[in-house]
């Protein structure tokens, strides 16, 4: 197509084109919006077109043609020929890219573009101002040039934006240009030179401007750029770049790399910057102690080398080989080979894509390419080849990519497609883990170097003859090439076979299996310590001792001793389960562990043997011996049992002395000395994680104390509350014998009523392995309690607290948050829990100027969020005045609030002296500050104001006559004080005609002065005469009194000019009558400023956190540099006017957000300078409403915006460490304003602080022209520090055909555009795994610093936290224990809690979990791990040892807390601090918040079963471990246990009651006058100790806002129905967990996060809670009835009601809580709405493409999805578990009066007849529904009509000739509807097998009319209560207390009144 368009000018050689050239020219997008540099030649120009779209461009082509489009239309105005000839640039590339428009859009996009050419084609030409268009090129060309060069030093921001944009425009001229004088010839050969020589002017750059045409720029001159940059160009002594086939030198170390190795140009260009950064950073902290920081620093460079191969070594010698970094001897060649080997590291890092899951393989690559780097800088001889050594993989800028990452990347694909989205069992498939914990296994050197492909590795498919398929780009030409170079140590790998046959290799040390056992293998010393002690206590009950000395009675004693057979048994499960569980695995076990593996359960099994043998031969048989000093013992006994004790317990022996002991056992299992693998070679398996976890002794003693304290009230509490009072009935129980049963007894011979026993027992057994979680919380929350109060939490909870600490913010914020300005400062902050006595030196003059410029800039904040109105911003505001130098500070408005009155009103009625009252007045230091300064104000005023000589000499012997009287003492005998209020009075008067300056109040300003003199003089002084003897003293005129007084006295202000009014316009003059004005009139209402809740909450918690303990801040230049990460989907950016006026969820979002937020909306109005909605769209600022909106949402941009706090915050503090040292603070707010100092600011805070957002769609929302996109590029425009990073799918012809290429590009915005930065191209797709960690992945090489945040999307942050960062950091320098910290973890505050009582639960539950839970996880449990809370990483550890998550699918659910997991076993130090907090929202309705609920029991499950869990569970010491257990997942399986307790009990009581055994053994046991069984059944109640889990919230809001108020909020949530919901909550909790561990399934679950909270319909309600919590309602709900019906006869009520009252609340609360909790869910009309909508989805048919909220089909069928692939055990054990159900039938068919009491089984068969003649009859009506229903109708009516007579007739048949009552009808309804559910429950387990037998149809029309039923029953009380209209009154009032409290208008939003908007 390009032959129909050409260029004008065909006579001039330089201006044709070569139409055949294929040329790719690679560069970032450009932007422009700056209007053009060059000015209009021309006048009268023709009218331009609309400008070609640029932004919308096919995938395939936008990276290399769109910066052309863009320019175009830049300069389409000004130069319509040269915005011609770059659409036609652009053109050709298209066209060369994709000649037959094989693309996605390409073809639309050439025909209109072509069009658009030749539109312009004859108008353009027309207007050229030179003869040809490569003149016009040039002439354009040099005027952006020259711009340039003159003005290439621009500091001011808009002349660095024309800067920048020239440099655009001129670089893609440039590349015009060349093309068109390549196109020339020989004509234009000289000029092509000339052109060459300029190179580009643009470089797209993230940070730092590399490129020549940035060398100017302020970052650039900063000394510890300028020496890093030296060091990294000093390519002295590297091989010629000849050899590379380069022309020219060697730019720096990265190029030298780049040719070298074939690394991509973008990861090259991004690792270059990034190296920069953190040596620039390193550098100046260590360059303080240098004389001079020219140079590079070596520590600087060799602390990073440390931290980047720390885990690189230790892997080396974890193999015993030696690592591959050679240093030289010289100093300067070892710090140019350091920086080589941290590049080498970098880039590989940088371009490894998913492998960077897998620190070890990357290890093995850089192991590899580092000897061959040492071998090309040293010329090195291979020993093999002779040759010299060369890099295998050199060559193009792809090579690695292809070569390396692409084959492994491979095999990563290839096994997670075998996951089948997270179906597949773990076993069949090798995750992130399994691959690279290969190479943690010596076999990983047979891969060898080049990478051998058909090595076993690379087999993806466990079959024989298995071929790894090629991956993207490698050839087999290329393969054969490379030769197998052998290091010097042998590390190459060995020779191969050519035709071997490869096998796949399978799990790696670890297979994540299906089962509840993995609980036990994971912590079975736990489990055997619980079951020891359990059996001992049982022992020692039966024994009845008092006293735990008794024990030691020898026959006690020797019955105590049986546990450690017990223990022999369990060790030997436990050498069962480790083969079991391993089998999968073998094929990589290491020959040692399996002989181990077999050794232990050949062990096992002796002592399994030996021990009982030696036990029965010595029972009683041991002989004794009386000690030789009296001691508690009495005497010692001994027998060979004891002896093989003895040594049984050797190696736990070992064990304790090295847990007393922790630095020799972390040597020893570290060490890789061979005697030291072979002593840890028994308790540990060789792994290279999970070693020297040992923590400091005294870290040790602080959780060993802990849990000392609580397995002793735990045991106390089991022993004399449950298992002793049970020992008395269980005797009982087996000495009556009992015969008669009522029922067909199964085991009639088993003799001491071991049903009852067991029955009695078991739950009491169940409790007892749950009970610890409890007293766990108990005293999680007395630890966590004592912890926060020493550190000061909460020491300012209240405005009243704060106003009066508010004189010491000052003093504690120069402590904390000042740099020291001296080293010997650095003292003041040793003793840190005394700090807050700390007073500022005196010399320190500056710090109350600083306290006061970052307050007002806080307090400036929360206007600008609107949480403050004007007002309460000028009561909050501190003045910026001289005095504060002084260190005299006037404090804030609402601190002085009243004061001045008040003083006024003691002054007027005081009597006494003068002393008292000044004591009086100054005893209130804020009343003090507010006289003095109403004094000082008004002299200052009248100064300014009165004018006139003589006026002026009045008020100066007034105010001496004042003064002098204060230094007299004589103020009261001198002045009537009485007065005051008529002062007071008229100053008020005046000065607020001085604030409305009206010139026309000239005369009343004269009148009020004149009456204020009158008043002080006539009526306030007392010899107010002598005023005016003082004027005239020099007159010495003495008359009498009135005379003098009538002649002499002036009239004062006759003179207009005597008065200076009105004022001129002078800010601080305004501000300062202003303020006045306040200071005379605000009363106490001011004392609630602020009165937004959110302000003083923040306020309240920023006070409190300057008492607490933190580092010293440093100077912003010296702090950690730190980036900030945000992972991105699909959630909201910002809300778009659509969606804020939209009601799809009857109420509008904007309407939504005006009745939640009252007072912001109205503070928001009034900035806006409106009246309401209306008045803000006719103003066109719908883009302030839109932040506004989104900003109280969780939407991206109210995240965004918080983060960016943090650039404002060290802005602000390097403005402020700049202004002191160069001495310019008290003039600060004009030296900020300083471009050369701003521009000085940025460019360090853009050296400390980056922000990447990894929008993860943003690539394709863009290329679809989806709004968000435009949104994000919104953001980016608005805070130009942001940097959004995305995977682009980009088609590429490659013969002829399209393929998809990925590649991870980062941009930014560059005058209203996205830029692109940097492109690094991907091996493939990036997210095959978990999403998010996968986007966090391909985008964490984008970051920056040696710190890393992670934020969640849905968090927010503030100014006044962000101040504390630089603290923060600092604790990564501190000394916390054994290690340094590598993750500091923060707490959060929960901002969705203040509406909703749901959102006001779950913050609640959320706040206790991040403060008082994490505090005791940090300290002293050590057992602290990432939670997705706002952790700061160690950012350098973390990129070393596989990242900030794990992103293997489905096991990696929670990917976050896998990433403490990682740290941990990784030698990690996670630690917690409490003085800075991030904002975070949480979901408000029920239904988010139960998906939330799920999503993380689905995570525990998946945990439950990982590699990780398992590895800290043995690794730990015991008490570390119980720490880990009862953090983690035992938490849920303790709820689990909780709720298997219930059942246990009622199903245990069922059979009591049933079979007859409890009637039987109560009447005996009266017979016998023996006491009550029931004191043995009411020990079930203990199940409820379960409330005592909710003590740490109590705590912590009592810590946090006072115990009173946690009482009340307390007591007032449980009037609220907070218990109802927390067992809601717990249903939820324990379903999805345990069904996960068994079944599978776990996934993702959004939320949505919706902002509206909205009615749910009973048919949402119900698929989401009919499996998890209905059915388990209705059967506890069967049980408690079956069991309240056969129990009345022979117990009382009393007693029923005292062991089941808590199991009727949860029955209940499961069945109704959804209903409760749902929003309008007791309105009539809803009701109604909702019993249609569930008619109509229960009769919908499903299929393919119905989704499950259509039809009832679909739901069932996706309902049973996680049986369909589970395995074998999983469904036998769901059968096992259905057969409970027939329970009911068979103890209930006894019962019947048509039985005759019989106990023969035949009664049980004969149920089962009648049970199945039931369900042929339905079968018959549902066939009959299928034949007759549509033809013969009649028949069918006829057919049930028979069916239902017939059935009619044999009930009264059985009626009359059986006795068949309607009492047995009822108790068969409640036999049969169970047993119809279990075979219901059993068809789904066994579907295949029922479907080859043709009864599923059956069974889905069974589960249809049971789910009906359940519904029905459902429904009924709901719509009986919708009747009463208070019911529906009252569950808004529960639901939304707190919105009511707060005076909030709930119902508008309920019934979505729209008028009212």
């Amino acid at each position: 197509m390009s032959h129909e368009i050409v260029p004008a000018d065909p006579i001039d050689d330089d201006d044709s084109y070569n139409h055949n050239r294929v040329y790719m020219q690679h560069g970032g997008e450009s932007s422009a919006t700056a209007s053009s540099l060059t000015r209009s030649l021309t006048s009268g120009r023709e009218h331009v077109p609309e400008p070609f779209d640029s932004e919308r461009l096919p995938p395939t082509l936008a990276s290399e043609i769109q910066r052309f489009l863009r320019v175009a239309n830049l300069i389409e105005t000004e130069e319509p020929r040269i915005a011609y000839l770059c659409r036609f640039h652009a053109f050709e590339i298209a066209h060369n890219m994709d000649r037959n428009s094989t693309g996605r859009g390409v073809r639309q996009f050439k025909t209109s573009l072509l069009q658009r050419l030749e539109q312009d084609e004859e108008t353009t030409i027309n207007r050229r101002k030179t003869k040809s268009d490569i003149r016009e090129l040039k002439r354009v060309y040099h005027i952006y040039k020259d711009y340039i060069l003159k003005n290439g030093g621009a500091l001011d921001l808009k002349d660095r934006e024309k800067l920048i944009n020239a440099r655009r425009i001129a670089s893609v001229l440039y590349e015009v240009l060349r093309t068109v004088a390549n196109a020339a010839g020989h004509q234009a050969l000289a000029d092509r030179d000339n052109i060459q020589r300029n190179s580009q002017f643009y470089v797209p750059y993230n940070i730092l401007p590399l490129d020549h045409g940035g060398i100017q720029h302020v970052i650039l001159q900063f000394t510890e750029i300028k020496a890093v940059i030296a060091a990294v160009r000093n390519t002295r002594g590297l091989p010629s770049a000849q050899y590379f086939q380069k022309s020219g030198d060697f730019v720096d170390l990265f190029e030298f790399l780049q040719y070298r190795f074939g690394f991509q140009e973008g990861n090259v260009a991004n690792q270059r910057e990034h190296l920069i950064l953190l040596l620039a950073n390193l550098h100046v902290r260590h360059s303080q102690k240098q004389s001079s920081n020219k140079m590079l620093a070596d520590k600087a460079v060799d602390e990073l080398m440390k931290k980047f191969f720390k885990n690189y070594t230790n892997w080396c010698k974890f193999f015993r080989r030696k690592n591959s970094i050679r240093l030289p001897c010289v100093k300067q060649d070892a710090q140019q080979y350091k920086i080589l080997y941290i590049g080498l590291y970098l880039l590989i890092w940088g371009e490894a894509a998913n492998l960077r899951f897998m620190p070890e393989c990357l290890c093995y690559i850089f192991h590899h390419m580092a000897y061959e780097l040492h071998g090309v800088l040293t010329d090195a001889v291979s020993t093999k080849t002779g040759e010299k050594i060369m890099p295998a993989y050199g060559g193009g800028s792809e090579s690695f990519l292809n070569n390396v990452v692409t084959p492994i990347y491979g095999v990563i694909y290839e096994e997670a497609a075998k996951n089948k989205s997270g179906t597949a069992d773990h076993s069949t498939w090798r995750n992130y883990d399994d691959l690279n914990e290969y190479f943690w296994s010596p076999d990983c050197f047979e891969i060898g170097w080049p990478l051998r492909l058909d090595h076993d590795f690379f087999c993806v498919r466990p079959v024989v003859n298995c071929k790894f398929k090629k991956a993207r780009g490698l050839l087999d030409a290329e393969k054969e090439k490379c030769k197998g170079e052998e290091m010097e140590d042998e590390e190459q790998g060995t020779a191969t076979e050519d035709n071997r046959e490869t096998k796949w290799l399978g799990k790696t040390n670890f297979v994540e299996i299906r089962s509840f056992w993995q609980i036990f293998r994971s912590f079975d010393r736990m489990w055997s310590f619980f079951i020891l002690s359990l059996q001992a206590m049982i022992i020692m009950a039966c024994h009845d001792l008092e006293s735990p000395l008794q024990m030691f009675d020898a026959e006690t004693f020797e019955d105590i001793m049986s546990i450690f057979i017990t223990s022999a048994f369990l060790k030997l499960i436990q050498a069962i389960f480790d083969i079991a569980f391993t089998w999968k695995a073998r094929k990589m076990m290491d020959s040692s562990q399996k002989k181990k593996h077999v050794l232990k359960l050949v062990l096992a099994v002796i002592w399994t043997i030996v021990l009982p043998v030696l036990y029965a031969h010595s029972r009683r048989k041991y002989t004794c011996y009386s000690t030789q000093y009296k001691s508690w013992l009495g005497e010692l006994c001994f027998s060979s049992y004891m002896v093989a004790v003895t040594i049984y317990l050797m190696t736990n022996a070992v064990d304790l002395v090295l847990f007393f002991v922790p630095a020799v056992g972390k040597y020893i299992e570290v060490s890789n000395f061979r005697i030291c693998t072979m002593l840890s070679w028994w308790t540990q398996p060789r792994l290279f994680v999970g070693r020297g976890m040992q923590e400091t002794q005294v870290s040790q003693f602080k959780y060993l104390l802990f849990w000392i304290l609580v397995l002793l009230s735990k045991f106390a509490f089991s022993y004399s509350f449950e298992i002793k009072p049970l020992i008395a009935p269980t005797r009982m129980i087996m000495s009556i014998g009992v015969q008669n049963y009522d029922w067909h007894e199964l085991f009639p011979k088993v003799k001491s009523n071991a049903g009852a026993i067991v029955a009695v027992w078991a739950p009491i057994i169940v409790v007892y392995f749950m009970e610890a979680q409890i007293w766990y919380s108990v005293f999680c929350t007395i630890f966590g309690g004592l912890y926060g109060i020493l550190h000061h939490l909460g020491e300012i909870r209240t405005l009243g607290m704060l106003r009066s600490r508010f004189h010491t913010l000052p003093s504690a914020f120069n402590v904390c948050l000042i740099p020291p300005a001296h080293k010997n400062d650095q003292k003041r902050k040793r003793k840190s829990f005394f700090r807050r006595f700390f007073k500022v030196p005196e010399g320190e003059k500056d710090a109350v100027a600083k306290f006061v410029l970052v307050w007002n800039r806080v307090v400036n904040t929360f206007r600008s969020e609107d949480l403050i109105s004007n007002r309460e911003l000028d009561l909050m505001t501190i003045p910026m005045s001289s005095e504060l130098f002084t260190g005299i500070i006037r404090w804030p408005i609402f601190l002085l609030a009243n004061k001045f009155s008040t003083a006024v009103s003691i002054a007027r009625d005081f009597v006494g002296k003068d002393e008292i009252l000044f004591r009086k007045i100054r005893k209130d230091k804020y009343m003090y500050c507010a006289v003095n300064e109403c004094y000082e104000s008004l002299k200052y005023i009248l100064d300014i104001l009165v004018v006139g000589e003589l006026e002026k000499r009045v008020i100066n012997n007034i105010t001496n006559e004042i003064e002098g009287s204060i230094a007299r003492s004589s103020l009261l005998e001198e002045f009537k004080i009485t007065e005051l209020i008529a002062l007071q009075a008229k100053c008020i008067e005046l000065v607020e005609l001085l604030v409305e300056g009206n010139e026309n109040q000239h005369d009343n300003v004269v009148k009020l002065l004149q009456d204020i003199f009158e008043l002080v003089i006539n009526d306030m002084m007392i010899n107010g005469f002598r005023v005016f003897d003082w004027l005239n003293a020099p007159q010495q005129v003495k008359l009498d009194f009135g005379f003098r007084f009538e002649e002499i006295e002036p009239e004062l202000f006759a003179d207009k000019s005597s008065v200076n009014f009105p004022f001129p316009d002078s800010g601080p003059l305004n501000e300062q009558i202003k303020r006045f004005l306040l200071l005379l009139t605000v009363k106490d209402k001011a004392m609630d400023i602020p009165a937004n809740l959110e302000a003083r909450r923040r306020i309240s918690f920023f006070a409190t956190s300057l008492f607490m303990d933190m580092p010293s801040a440093p100077e912003v230049r010296n702090m950690l540099s730190f980036s900030v990460f945000t992972p991105h989907y699909l959630e909201d950016v910002n809300f778009s006017m659509k969606e804020l006026h939209s009601s799809k969820e009857e109420v509008s979002i904007i309407f939504y957000m005006k009745k939640i937020y009252p007072d912001e909306w109205k503070n928001f109005l009034e900035r806006m300078g409106c009246e309401n909605l209306d008045a803000v769209k006719d103003e066109e600022k719908e883009e302030e409403l839109r932040n506004w909106a989104s900003f109280r949402g969780q939407t991206l941009s109210r995240s965004v915006r918080g983060m960016m706090y943090y650039k404002e915050a060290l802005k602000l503090q390097a403005s402020l460490d700049m202004a002191v040292n160069e001495g310019i603070l008290e003039g600060f707010e004009t030296a900020e304003k300083n471009s050369l100092m701003s521009a000085q600011i940025d460019a360090l805070v853009d050296m400390k602080f980056t922000y990447v957002v990894s929008c993860q769609m943003f690539g394709t929302q863009k290329s679809s022209g989806d709004p968000h996109a435009q949104d994000i590029v919104d953001l980016m425009i608005r805070y130009p520090s942001l940097r959004v990073a995305y995977v682009e799918e980009k088609e590429v012809i490659e013969a002829d055909k399209p393929q998809k290429v990925y590649s991870s590009i980062l941009v930014k915005a560059v005058n209203g555009l996205d830029q692109e930065i940097y492109r690094i191209k991907l091996p493939g797709p990036p997210n095959i795994g978990e999403g998010k960690p996968e986007n966090q992945n391909h985008a964490i090489v984008f970051t920056r610093g040696e710190a890393l945040q992670t934020i969640d999307m849905n968090q927010d942050n503030y100014l006044e936290e962000a101040l504390k960062m630089r603290n923060l950091l600092q604790e990564f320098l501190r000394n916390h224990g054994r290690r340094p910290p590598s993750i500091l973890g923060l707490r959060e505050h929960i901002f969705t809690g203040s509406i909703s009582s749901l959102a006001w639960f779950m913050s609640y539950q959320e706040t206790s979990f991040v403060t008082i839970g994490q505090r005791l996880l940090a300290n002293p449990l050590r057992v602290r791990f990432h939670y997705g809370h706002p952790d700061v990483f160690d950012r350098v550890f973390h990129i070393t040892r596989g990242g900030i998550s794990k992103a293997s699918k489905t096991i990696n659910l929670s990917e976050d807390v896998f990433a403490g997991f990682n740290s941990t076993l990784r030698r990690g130090n996670i630690t917690y601090h409490e003085y800075l907090q991030v904002g975070k929202g949480r979901d408000v309705g029920l239904n988010q918040i139960s998906k939330f609920e799920a999503k993380v029991a689905n995570g525990n499950s998946e945990q439950t079963l990982s590699r990780d869990i398992y590895r800290l569970g043995r690794s730990f010491d015991f008490f570390r471990m119980l720490s880990c257990y009862f953090t983690t997942i035992g938490f849920y399986f303790s709820s689990l246990i909780s709720v298997i307790a219930i059942y246990v009990f009622l199903y245990g009581q069922l059979y009591l009651v049933l079979s007859g055994l409890q009637n039987a053994l109560m009447l005996e046991a009266k017979m016998r006058n023996i006491q009550s069984l029931e004191t043995a059944l009411a020990s079930q109640s203990f199940i409820q100790l379960g409330l005592l889990t909710g003590l740490p919230m109590v705590m912590e809001i009592g810590l946090e806002r006072g115990f009173l108020t946690a009482l009340k909020d307390f007591v007032l949530m449980q009037l609220q129905l907070a218990s109802v919901f927390f067992t809601f909550s717990l249903g939820t909790k324990i379903h999805y967990y345990g069904r996960t561990i068994l079944h599978g399934g776990a996934k993702y679950r959004p939320t949505g996060r919706k902002v509206v909270v909205f009615h749910a319909s009973f048919t949402e309600n119900y698929r989401l809670y009919s499996r998890s919590h209905f059915v388990k309602g209705f059967e506890l709900l069967l049980l408690l009835i079956v069991y309240d019906l056969f129990r009345r006869s022979y117990q009382s009520s009393m007693v029923y009601v005292l062991i089941t009252y808590s199991i009727w609340f949860m029955s209940i609360t499961w069945l109704f809580a959804p209903f409760l909790f749902n929003p309008s869910g007791f309105s009539w009309s809803k009701i109604v709405d909702d019993w249609k909508d569930w008619n109509k989805w229960i009769k919908q048919q499903g299929g393919i493409g119905i989704q499950q909220d259509k039809s009832w089909q679909s739901w069932w069928n996706d309902e049973q999805d996680h049986l369909r692939r589970s395995g074998l055990a999983a469904r036998l054990f769901e059968i096992l578990l259905s057969t409970r159900f027939f329970m009911y039938q068979y103890g209930l068919v006894y019962h019947l009066d048509i039985s005759h009491k019989s106990k023969n089984f035949l009664v049980y068969l004969l149920s089962w007849v009648v049970l199945l003649a039931v369900f042929l009859s339905v079968k018959a009506v549902n066939i009959g529904r299928q034949v007759f229903s549509a033809k013969y109708h009649l028949v069918f009516r006829f057919f049930k009509a028979f069916l239902f007579l017939g059935s009619l007739t044999v009930i009264i048949l059985l009626s009359v000739i059986c006795q068949l009552s309607f009492k047995d009808i009822i108790v068969c309804c409640l036999a049969f509807l169970p047993t119809g559910w279990g075979l219901i429950l059993v068809a789904q387990a066994m579907r295949p097998t029922v479907e080859k037998v043709r009864l599923w149809e059956f069974m889905q029309v069974l589960a249809k009319a049971y789910d009906y039923g359940m519904g029905v029953v459902l429904f009924a009380p709901i719509a009986i209560l919708a009747w009463l209209p208070i019911i529906s009154a009252f569950q808004t009032r529960f639901l939304f207390n707190e919105a009511f409290n707060r005076h909030l208008h709930i119902q508008p939003i309920l019934a979505g009144k729209k008028k009212n908007r």
